[in-house]
């Protein structure tokens, strides 16, 4: 080794252990860093009304803002992680933090729309890099004995961050400006930076394919983006010329191309296989739905809190607070009851509880007052989300191969993410909300009533499909429950996507 690595202080195997100073500064790292992007996942919605006055955006512009950054993060999740494993955790972590800070410096200095969903794409990379880096980093650093405690602090954390994210937004747009909800992750980054540099091992998979699935990445990348290219353009043009039918043609033919090629090539960036098992397939389905719901919702929600119910940036940002409580106080519980009865029961009702949540926030534009409009909603989908979520992604990790767990964890994780993406693209524009209609209240809150109603029918589809399609195991078998094999634990984080397993 050189000599820059004997000067840290750091074991170049998993050997950290949790309460030890070179085990916590790791921790801080990979906590900060994907907080970083946690952050910024969340805290841009609350944004959206004063970037869209400031630059007279439409409806379509802003969604893609909040998409350009999404789309990029989904499509190449998979191959940051492949990445990290093949050329090392720590560079790619690395390379991730410093191209999502200088893309969120970009980003404040953005003179119209266009040049920042350009920039909001490239950011996007950024976290696509580091997001999968940090948990990596703490699996492959940390004695098996103190990687649950590691993974948690990192989860529990990051679920903080998610939670703070709209609440920094407000803050930041009533102090300053909507560019300073960017420029904070500058002074973020360098300190990460300086961190990972220190005292953050290097580790890789030495069993990792000697080449990374190129042609399946790129597949993704064009089957994602031609169909959220359609779907949002499409309804904003009215489907009037070409492009948007194109978009959609090319993302359905590099879908199909992409099944054929990973079922080809000897190192697939998502083995298929994955997919035989009935219990796996069905679970991402359901994720799918509910954070595809939720997805959508939730874009429209801040915007709609400012416009129609003249709520401050600030405010609209600390709405969602109680449903970070709600999640924080019941996962646990869920997840144990869950162990016990099998996943069946909470999978199958809890999307119907968090549609009967979306469909109470329809109430908003005739009742925006919190107490009596948005609460009672926002704690009625929070209790669905706590039933829902354990169950839901302990069974997609728990039904996949031992060899493949991480993947699966992963998958789940882009699932949801693409969930979010699509439904930010089409339900706008389903439910009436299009051109520069947020700076209309009747016709916002009007698009928005009709958004939370088909919302809630959505997730309860999702509780439907369930109930159908989902088994408990069998008495008697290990783990018994929600399939869980022996020793294995999980934790329960933010809304911003399913929680990651632990290893324990």
């Amino acid at each position: 080794m050189g000599s820059r690595d004997e000067e840290i202080p750091v074991p170049e195997t998993a050997e950290l252990h949790y309460r030890s100073t070179a085990g916590r500064w790791v921790v801080a790292a990979t906590v900060l860093g994907s907080g970083m992007a946690a952050i910024d996942a969340t805290v841009v919605g609350i944004a959206l009304p004063t970037i869209g006055r400031e630059f007279h955006a439409t409806v379509t512009q802003l969604q893609w803002v909040v998409n350009g950054y999404t789309l990029t993060l989904a499509a190449l999740l998979l191959l940051g992680g492949s990445l990290g494993d093949r050329f090392g955790r720590r560079r790619m972590f690395l390379v991730g933090i410093l191209w999502f800070t200088a893309a969120s410096a970009a980003c404040a200095l953005a003179p119209d729309p266009t040049v920042l969903i350009v920039l909001r794409v490239l950011q996007g990379v950024g976290g696509a890099l580091l997001t999968p880096g940090s948990l990596a980093i703490l699996q492959a650093s940390f004695r098996e004995g103190d990687r649950g405690q590691a993974i948690g602090a990192w989860t529990g954390f990051g679920g903080v961050a998610s939670a703070m994210g709209p609440f920094l937004g407000g803050y930041l747009i009533a102090a300053a400006s909507w560019r300073w909800i960017f420029l904070v992750n500058l002074p973020i980054g360098a300190c990460v930076l300086l961190l990972a540099l220190r005292h953050v091992p290097e580790s890789r998979d030495e069993s990792a394919a000697s080449r990374v699935d190129v042609p399946g990445s790129l597949l993704v990348v064009v089957a994602l983006s031609g169909t959220t290219y359609g779907l949002t353009e499409g309804p904003a043009t009215g489907w009037h010329g070409s492009g948007p039918l194109l978009a959609l043609v090319a993302g359905g033919v590099a879908a199909g191309l992409f099944v054929v090629v990973e079922r080809r090539t000897t190192a697939p960036l998502l083995p298929l296989s994955l997919f035989s098992s009935r219990q796996f397939s069905v679970t991402n389905a359901v994720t799918f739905i509910v954070y595809g719901a939720l997805g959508g919702v939730l874009f429209l929600l801040p915007v709609v809190l400012q416009v129609v119910g003249h709520y401050t940036p600030l405010a609209s940002g600390v709405a969602l607070l109680p449903l970070t409580a709600v999640m924080l106080l019941l996962s646990s519980t869920s997840g144990r009851v869950a162990s016990r009865i099998g996943p069946r029961l909470q999978m199958g009702v809890g999307p119907v509880v968090v549609g009967c949540g979306l469909a109470l926030l329809s109430r908003v534009p005739v009742d925006p007052d919190y107490v009596t409009g948005v609460l009672p909603a926002v704690l009625v989908f929070g209790l669905g989300l706590a039933i829902t979520v354990a169950p839901l992604t302990a069974t997609a990790l728990a039904s996949a191969p031992d060899e493949h767990v991480g993947l699966a964890s992963a998958v789940n994780n882009d699932v949801a993410r693409i969930g979010g993406l699509l439904a930010v693209a089409v339900l706008p524009a389903v439910s009436g909300v299009s051109g520069t209609a947020f700076l209309h209240p009747a016709q916002l809150g009007d698009g928005f009533r009709t958004a939370s109603l088909l919302a809630g029918a959505w997730c309860a589809a999702g509780g439907a499909l369930a109930a159908v399609g989902i088994r408990n195991p069998t008495p008697g078998t290990p783990g018994r429950g929600i399939g869980l094999r022996r020793r294995r634990a999980y934790v329960y984080c933010a809304l911003d996507a399913p929680p990651r397993r632990v290893a324990g």
